[in-house]
């Protein structure tokens, strides 16, 4: 990956700054995307001239452009995308909000799909690239009070696979990262104390919720790892996958 140009959403702190972390170790240079303006700095400060900070707001497709036009115009051609931004609304269906659900795919959904393309139309012509959205173990199996989220990720997940069915001709790979629990500031947000962890982990049946086979709670950093695998040449023959990275959590559907 020494020199090649990677898109990374979510840039400013969990997964997403891991991938970041992973990828300029590779050698890669990164252009880090995300709506927190100072975290974002801070991250980028931290590698120097091998990542570029950009604040843009994923929900507008205007913005999405132009950040996409000062990337290309300022660092280079985009040889990768990692598509990792996301919010959490939780509830149950009956109390959502219109702006829970419609704040949700704005993100989740939408923000993948106006990236994802503006990125693309630049990677057609040149017959080459590879983009990852983050995903979640939860696009697969229903789960209680997520109902906007799940449904939000299963929109995207299956966004991304008609991308790359669309985009394999010209030899452009799309693939999924499906997390389950991980130690995130996200994952922090359901939780009351670090009991709650172990609560995740043990599985609740009257939620009908599976626990952790392997018996603990993910690290960014093993997310980011398979992010960075499926961007990598490693992953040269492989697309349209969604790779489930929960711990064994959803016992392999």
């Amino acid at each position: 990956m020494k020199d090649r140009l990677a898109v990374v959403t979510g840039a400013a702190q969990g997964i997403g700054a891991a991938v970041v972390d992973a990828l300029v170790r590779r050698g890669a240079r990164v252009a880090a995307l995300d709506i927190q303006v100072g975290p974002l700095q801070e991250m980028a400060a931290r590698h120097g001239a091998r990542v570029r900070p950009y604040a843009v707001d994923l929900r507008n497709s205007r913005e999405v452009g132009e950040v996409v036009d000062a990337i290309e115009a300022g660092m280079g051609e985009i040889d990768m995308l990692a598509q990792v931004a996301g919010i959490l609304r939780m509830g149950s269906v009956t109390a959502l909000s219109d702006e829970d659900w419609e704040a949700t795919f704005a993100l989740n959904t939408h923000g993948v799909f106006y990236l994802a393309r503006a990125v693309a139309q630049r990677m057609v012509p040149r017959r080459r690239g590879a983009i990852v959205t983050v995903g979640s173990n939860a696009a697969a199996v229903p789960r209680m009070q997520m109902a906007a989220y799940a449904a939000s990720k299963a929109a995207a997940c299956h966004f991304t696979k008609c991308l790359g069915l669309e985009l394999a001709g010209s030899g452009i790979r799309c693939n999924i990262v499906s997390p389950g629990s991980t130690d995130t500031a996200m994952q922090r947000q359901m939780w009351r104390s670090e009991q709650d962890a172990e609560r995740v982990i043990a599985g609740s049946l009257g939620d009908f919720k599976t626990g952790i086979p392997l018996g603990r709670i993910a690290r960014p950093e093993a997310i980011a790892d398979a992010v960075v695998f499926l961007l990598g040449d490693e992953a040269r023959h492989i697309t349209l996958h969604d790779l489930r990275v929960d711990g064994g959590a959803t016992l392999g559907v």
